[in-house]
C-alpha cells in the first residue's frame, strides 16, 4: 500500500483526503484508483451535492513518487503510459464529475499534486501554502492536465514562467492572479471549503452542473491535452535529460543535462 484516499461525508459534502504521511502525500496508484472511484460514484449519486480534495498531515499532495518513476524510467515505456492514463481517469472524474470539487490547500501543492489542485473547480488555501510545478528541475514535463488547465487559467507568459522554470509560487500570489479563489488563516481550509461546499450542495445542483459543462464547453475539454502530455512525458522519462535529471536530485546534486 502506498497511501490511501479516505471517503467520508459531511452531509451532502463528499470529503477526500489523501493520506500518505512517509512520502507527504505523494500520488500512488491505489490513491489514483480510490479518488476516480469515488468521484464516479459522486456523479450519479443524489446523496452528494459537492466534494471536496484535501491532504492529511497539513500538507496537501507532493506530486509523483521520484523512486517509482525512476523504477519505470528503466521499464517499457508502455508501463510509463499506462501509469498515467491511469492518473488522468482520475482527473477526467474530476473534470466530468457534474458536482462542484473543491481543493482545500494547506503546505505544499507540488508537482501534480498542484495539477490536481487546478483540475479543481475551486482553490481555497492557506496564506501560506505553496505551488510548486517543479517537472523541467529533473527534466520531465507536467502530468495531471497541468497545462490545459494552466491554458485556461493563465496568460501565456505566466503559464511558460511556472512550466519552464518551476519556481514556488505562493499562494497569495495565486489569488491575485485569480488562480486560487478564497485565501483563509494556516489550518482553516479544511473547514472553509466543506462550508462552501455545503452551501453549494444545499442549492440547484442539476443547474450547477449545467454551468459546469458550460465552463468545460467554453474552455476546452482537457481529453486531448492529457492525451498529449502522457505522451510527453513517456518521452520525457526515457530522454537522458529525465535519467540525469532524477538521478541529480537523489544524489542531492546539481544536475549536468546532456547536450546535444
Amino acid at each position: 500500500m502506498t497511501g490511501q484516499v479516505t471517503v467520508a461525508r459531511q452531509g451532502r459534502v463528499l470529503i477526500l483526503t489523501m493520506d500518505d504521511a512517509a512520502t507527504k502525500n505523494a500520488l500512488g496508484p491505489e490513491m489514483m484508483g480510490a479518488a476516480r472511484d469515488a468521484l464516479n460514484a459522486a456523479a450519479t449519486d443524489p446523496e452528494i451535492g459537492a466534494v471536496v480534495l484535501t491532504g492529511a498531515n497539513g500538507t496537501f499532495c507532493s506530486g509523483g513518487n521520484l523512486g517509482r518513476l525512476l523504477g519505470n524510467a528503466k521499464a517499457d515505456p508502455s508501463i510509463t503510459r499506462s501509469n498515467l492514463d491511469h492518473f488522468h481517469g482520475w482527473v477526467r472524474a474530476m473534470r466530468r464529475c457534474p458536482k462542484p470539487v473543491i481543493a482545500a490547500v494547506e503546505g505544499a501543492a507540488a508537482g501534480a499534486g498542484f495539477s490536481i489542485a487546478l483540475g479543481c473547480d475551486l482553490i481555497v488555501a492557506a496564506e501560506d501554502a505553496t505551488f510548486t510545478l517543479a517537472y523541467v528541475k529533473v527534466g520531465l514535463n507536467p502530468d495531471g492536465g497541468a497545462s490545459a488547465f494552466l491554458a485556461r487559467a493563465a496568460t501565456p507568459q505566466l503559464a511558460a514562467e511556472i512550466m519552464f522554470e518551476g519556481g514556488r509560487i505562493g499562494a497569495l500570489r495565486l489569488a491575485q492572479l485569480a488562480i486560487v479563489n478564497r485565501i483563509v488563516t494556516p489550518g482553516t481550509t479544511l473547514t472553509e471549503a466543506i462550508a462552501w461546499a455545503a452551501r453549494l450542495a444545499e442549492g440547484p445542483t442539476v443547474a450547477i452542473g449545467r454551468a459546469k459543462k458550460l465552463i468545460e464547453a467554453g474552455f476546452g475539454e482537457p481529453d486531448d491535452q492529457l492525451d498529449r502530455e502522457a505522451a510527453f512525458f513517456v518521452e520525457a522519462l526515457h530522454h537522458p535529460e529525465a535519467a540525469e535529471g532524477i538521478t541529480a536530485f537523489f544524489e542531492k546534486r546539481p544536475p549536468n543535462y546532456p547536450r546535444g
